[in-house]
């Protein structure tokens, strides 16, 4: 069958993968012993199916039942599948046909204000249980920061945020803007390290409520949450930071997104841009991603952000990319969700669980093997805005490193 022949160029580094086809035929794909992974097959359409559009039908059936793993091992068999392609890009077919694929995706990640909300309520209005069983105490959604290997995810997502305020240079006057701010942990946090007056906005309905339900009584008037597109915001700020959003804007409004930076921040402003990027350069989402968990969600690569950060008269005053540290986060977040599986197939099925644990293990790989990181990128209305060298970041971590429990206590 034409899997066969697909499977055989993909098996080529490493592993052993056992494909058992509907007809209950065995073909084997091996380069070393271990790891071994059988994989089922209980569909028949499945074999032609994978074979033109494994990146949507794999999910998909793996949802369905339609295709299962033995011993439950789906991550193992990401693992192997991705630890042989390495970097190969969904648009890896040839000029023409990789063109098409990008000018489709460009048009899918046109997101005006309306659509965002949409895009965002799919996802993020979720039950909120559901993210207290696999997310950290303070709820950060996105890349934790392992100065440890072995820390704990508490510990990463508080160190995120550490430094994060480290590199906005805050101060207790200033006016801090949150694009994308979540469950309101960073916002909350940045004010009660520094003093800071913070606004957060959202799209989300339900993150609009829980995080106005966690502005503590001494913070009410220096801690506000709006359900706003950052497009509607009319105000000057001093410093602005968005964690984990700008995958949701998609590349049509990239400009729209860095004049709207440029016009919100103050002269003396800066902010910090906390994204999901590709490091092997443009490509398109995953085509079962953008159906059933992100709709208009893409991760740019730096030559996408970087002209129109230059466009806005902005100036990148500092760039750190954060390797791998996304795969240990999604480590921890996928041992949390199976942790807990039995309360979330309550909450929602079983369905929904092997969705959820294939996104989960999906997108850990694509941070192992598949050329995806997290940037941080620092930027400024002027270069005098930001020290000339980077020490001022672990000066201040050094400052104001809280004690984790004061900070869980706190949260």
């Amino acid at each position: 069958m034409l899997l066969d022949h697909m499977l055989r160029k993909i098996m080529k580094k490493c592993g052993w993968l056992t494909v058992v086809d509907a007809n209950g035929r065995s073909h084997d794909f091996k380069v070393t012993e271990e790891p071994h992974v059988t994989v089922r097959l209980h569909d028949k359409g499945l074999h032609l199916g994978l074979f033109f559009n494994a990146a949507l039908l794999a999910g998909e059936a793996y949802m369905d039942g339609r295709l299962t793993i033995d011993d439950d091992r789906m991550y193992d068999f990401l693992d192997l599948i991705f630890a042989n392609l390495g970097w190969v890009q969904p648009t890896d077919l040839g000029i023409i046909a990789g063109s098409l694929a990008r000018m489709v995706h460009f048009a899918q990640t046109y997101n005006p204000i309306g659509k965002s909300k949409e895009n965002v309520a799919h996802h993020y209005d979720l039950s909120g249980r559901l993210y207290d069983l696999f997310l950290d105490r303070d709820r950060q959604y996105s890349c934790g920061y392992f100065t440890d290997k072995d820390n704990s995810l508490e510990q990463a997502q508080h160190d995120k945020k550490t430094h994060i305020a480290a590199k906005l240079l805050l101060r207790p006057e200033h006016r801090v803007l949150d694009i994308g701010c979540g469950w309101g942990g960073m916002a909350l946090y940045l004010n009660r390290v520094t003093g800071a007056d913070v606004t957060g906005i959202t799209l989300s309905e339900e993150q609009y409520a829980a995080a106005n339900q966690r502005i503590g009584p001494d913070q009410k008037d220096k801690v506000r949450f709006e359900l706003e597109d950052y497009r509607q915001v009319d105000a000057r700020f001093d410093r602005i930071v968005s964690v984990g959003m700008f995958e949701h804007v998609g590349r049509p409004q990239y400009a729209t997104f860095f004049k709207k930076v440029a016009d919100l921040l103050t002269d003396d402003g800066v902010m910090l841009l906390h994204t999901i990027g590709r490091a092997d350069g443009p490509g398109i989402t995953n085509p079962w991603i953008r159906k059933y968990i992100f709709p208009g969600g893409y991760s740019p690569a730096l030559s996408e952000i970087l002209p129109y950060i230059e466009r806005a008269r902005l100036v990148v005053t500092d760039i750190e990319v954060l390797r791998l540290h996304y795969a240990e986060t999604l480590k921890n977040w996928r041992k949390r969700f199976n942790d807990n599986r039995d309360e979330i197939t309550a909450i929602y099925d079983e369905r929904f669980c092997r969705m959820w644990d294939f996104y989960l293990a999906a997108s850990e790989v694509t941070f192992r093997y598949a050329g995806h990181v997290n940037f941080q990128i620092q930027i400024a209305k002027r270069q005098e805005n930001v020290p000339l060298t980077r020490g001022y970041i672990t000066d201040w971590e050094r400052r104001n490193h809280e004690d984790l429990e004061a900070s869980k206590a706190a949260e």
